[in-house]
């Protein structure tokens, strides 16, 4: 008496090899999720106390980037402007505007706004802002072309393996120091050799030495 069938055979190996990739399978599976928009919130747009629009003040009435990020060449962080920068403009122009009441509230009650993060490394990455601009890397080669955007979102991935290949091929992002907050600079045709004379002229270090962990795990 036959108990199997005959395609029973190949029924077990296709189970066994199954079984066999699953964990490759899930692996691959997990590093893609991690990597993915869903993780990163890369293009998130997030809702903010005040919607206020990058491409409103930067690219339509050309505000500087360091008019309201004060601290970018000096600090590690970029700084959020407080509530006396915005009403310098608008406690002239739009002062009874409905959607800036939050700013008017802040204002009165000498309270921050509380705006939500939109670029958030997480706590055990280092990340110096001052450095980056000095080594002649523009805003935009990091936040994209804010002076496009309505409301705020993160363009790029800012996964590890983003930052490193800047650290190992810095070249490709730098330009001069007069054009790191111009954001609409694009890199000219021969900007492999021009990449080459500035990391010499800004004394970047080696790709070795920009890889090393201990330089944003600290």
């Amino acid at each position: 008496m036959q108990i199997f069938r005959p395609g029973a055979n190949t029924l077990f190996r296709v189970v066994l090899v199954t079984l066999a990739a699953m964990p490759v399978m899930a692996i691959v599976l997990a590093y893609r999720l991690w990597a993915s928009p869903y993780i990163t919130q890369q293009n998130v747009t997030r809702e903010q106390p005040v919607p206020f629009s990058h491409e409103h003040h930067v690219g339509g009435l050309g505000i500087a980037c360091r008019y309201c990020h004060t601290s970018v060449e000096t600090a590690r962080f970029a700084g959020m402007p407080p509530t006396h920068t915005c009403m310098s403009c608008h406690s002239q122009i739009w002062t009874n505007a409905p959607m800036l009441a939050p700013v008017r509230t802040s204002l009165a009650e000498n309270q921050p706004i509380h705006w939500r993060r939109v670029h958030n490394l997480p706590d055990y990455v280092y990340f110096d802002h001052s450095i980056h601009v000095a080594k002649g890397v523009g805003c935009s080669s990091c936040h994209g072309a804010v002076q496009t955007m309505n409301l705020m979102r993160q363009v790029a991935p800012l996964t590890m393996s983003w930052c490193l290949d800047c650290h190992r091929n810095p070249e490709k992002n730098l330009r001069p120091r007069e054009e790191v907050f111009n954001m609409t600079w694009t890199p000219p045709p021969d900007q492999e050799s021009r990449g080459k004379a500035l990391k010499a002229e800004y004394r970047i270090p080696s790709a070795a030495r920009l890889s090393e962990c201990s330089l944003c795990h600290r």
